[in-house]
């Protein structure tokens, strides 16, 4: 499009293979990273923002944009993440930007499971996405993601782990305990055992 900066897609965009130091900045947008005193900007998904601990070690895996202009890192809690990503840009009319918008309003889970079921109603409810993208990300994608998606456990020991690790990630994000707890609760009360970490801290951002 006239007026967008090209992405050169060279094979520097795989120089970087992951990132490991101390988190000192997150927001849902991005996450700044100190690595022996140089601060790293990544840009992440609401997907990655979930699992990141403050003032605490991580690991982000990363992918570099090169533009005519610019340089931009993408960083992602795992590589099944950043995998999809790299398969969501690859289909025509999906930037990078609409591929985080993806994988911030799904979870890679989901994601996979929509183009795996031809799902095009649940892909168009993400914005930015119309019908002819959504099927167009179906019919280039569905024989690249995995058919064989793991089913949730409903097992009560992971049931509480989630709900324990869905709680921490309320409270980072600043909500009081207790109030975050109650919610978590409903949820599953409500949506049963199935749903993942980042499924119940969505739902629990809706009513909190």
């Amino acid at each position: 499009m006239p007026g967008k900066p090209a992405e050169i897609q060279l094979a520097s965009t795989h120089m970087y293979e992951y990132i490991q130091g101390r988190l000192v900045e997150k927001n849902p947008a991005y996450a700044v990273v100190d690595v022996h005193g140089i601060g790293y900007l990544l840009n992440i998904s609401l997907h990655t923002y979930s699992q990141l601990i403050q003032d605490e070690q991580c690991t982000l895996y990363t992918h570099l944009v090169v533009r005519e202009d610019d340089m931009l890192l993408y960083g992602f809690a795992d590589t099944g993440e950043r995998e999809l990503f790299r398969q969501l840009i690859s289909v025509s009319g999906v930037g990078v930007n609409t591929a985080r918008i993806i994988l911030s309003s799904l979870s890679p889970h989901e994601v996979e499971r929509a183009i795996a079921e031809g799902n095009a109603p649940l892909l168009q409810r993400i914005k930015g996405i119309g019908a002819k993208t959504a099927q167009r990300i179906i019919i280039d994608l569905k024989d690249k993601v995995s058919k064989e998606l793991i089913p949730f456990e409903k097992s009560g020991n992971l049931h509480n782990t989630k709900k324990e690790e869905a709680l921490s990630g309320l409270i980072i994000l600043g909500f009081p305990k207790m109030l975050a707890d109650k919610a978590l609760i409903k949820i599953i009360e409500s949506e049963g055992t199935g749903l993942t970490v980042e499924q119940l801290i969505k739902h629990a951002l809706k009513v909190l």
